[in-house]
């Protein structure tokens, strides 16, 4: 007999998940594609935006100059895309919305990763700060100019809700937020990615040494998973089974646990998930707190590493520098930044110019502003 969490209609969709169909609609009216419904629509213009080609060029915990193999903004999209669409084809959600979800969620993240965010949100404190989740609406509903007919990329308003993040925000505030599982879905992809492909970077630059993982749960286990067969593999085959097998660990765990969380709601619709501020898409306590130490010794071993440390903060000194250089002289700002800094204020052009910038380019802006034997070629 089949629960209710596994249970599908004609669709193949669970009675709970978000259709394309059922979906609100977009800011401004646009008649249907033939082929493609509104999410496979909402992600080919998030996937051919000029933002999201940005953010191979992004910093995720290492530079981008610091070598080919680390993680790059783009790299861990993909990555949570990819858990995304794994998550919501095991619990019958719309695998097209988790996709569109996933691949704007970063859109909004500036260089040099979390030091570039904190660094835009100390020059902004006082002119309406920054964090780039609000960032990420103003490129899609703003800044992208695709599209003649519109500002940004007018996605549906179900792709929108999705890119608010994070969840913990609907259960505070449940008047002002449109629920779907498929956007509770990727924050938690997001999470397994970031978990296990840092570790991974960390480990391969060797910032982390895998005699410190002796004490983390999770490693242990996957690692318990591993080796039977593994004795003569080299190192990095080694390094690579383990990671494979903690990251399929967090979530197969996920999904056990959210079908039977769903189970125990009793949801029959998508009207029924409104009514409820349960959380249904969560991990097991066990693996929660597994969860949480791996965070804390990344907190610890990775993120707070000296050289890591280093890196962020000459980018947060970069940043800094770019801002104040073009609010005392904004003649030095395009002139399309300039002419919106007229109209929506100075601060938050020149934050908008700055957080849309990869990494190379904020190098290479900083040394044609204050290196003097920098040639000022094209920009």
């Amino acid at each position: 007999m089949k629960t209710k969490a596994a249970s599908k209609t004609a669709d193949g969709l669970a009675p709970f998940a978000m259709r394309a169909n059922a979906s609100r609609g977009r800011r401004h009216s646009e008649k249907e594609h033939p082929i493609k419904s509104c999410f496979q629509r909402d992600r080919d213009r998030i996937l051919y935006s000029t933002a999201f080609r940005r953010l191979q060029y992004k910093t995720q915990v290492f530079v981008n100059h610091e070598g080919d193999h680390f993680r790059t903004r783009l790299t861990h999209t993909l990555e949570t895309c990819q858990i995304s669409r794994t998550l919501a084809r095991a619990l019958a959600l719309n695998e097209d919305l988790a996709e569109a979800i996933a691949l704007g969620h970063d859109l909004g993240h500036g260089p040099f990763g979390h030091a570039g965010e904190w660094a835009l949100k100390e020059v902004m404190r006082d002119h309406g700060s920054f964090e780039h989740n609000v960032q990420c609406l103003r490129i899609v509903e703003l800044l992208e100019e695709s599209y003649p007919e519109f500002r940004g990329l007018n996605l549906s308003f179900e792709t929108l809700e999705g890119l608010k993040k994070h969840p913990e925000r609907f259960y505070q505030d449940r008047t002002s937020r449109f629920r779907t599982l498929e956007a509770d879905l990727v924050d938690l992809a997001d999470e397994i990615a970031y978990c296990s492909h840092d570790l991974d970077d960390g480990l391969r630059a060797g910032l982390i040494l895998q005699e410190q993982l002796s004490g983390v749960q999770l490693w242990n286990e996957a690692r318990a998973r591993m080796d039977a067969g593994s004795r003569d593999l080299a190192p990095g085959t080694y390094r690579s089974g383990v990671l494979r097998a903690m990251l399929n660990l967090m979530v197969m765990d996920l999904i056990e646990n959210s079908r039977a969380r769903i189970e125990q709601a009793g949801l029959d619709s998508l009207r029924d998930l409104q009514k409820t501020s349960r959380k249904l898409l969560v991990f097991s306590a066990g693996m929660a707190r597994s969860q949480l130490e791996l965070k804390k010794f990344l907190m610890q071993n990775l993120y707070q590493h000296y050289r890591v440390v280093r890196m962020t903060d000459k980018g947060q000194r970069f940043l800094k520098a770019l801002f104040n250089a073009y609010l005392q002289k904004p003649k030095l700002l395009p002139p399309e930044t300039a002419r919106r800094g007229q109209e929506e204020g100075l601060h938050r052009a020149i934050c908008d110019y700055i957080a849309g910038m990869t990494d190379r380019f904020a190098v290479q802006e900083y040394k044609r502003l204050f290196e003097p034997h920098e040639i000022f070629g094209s920009v």
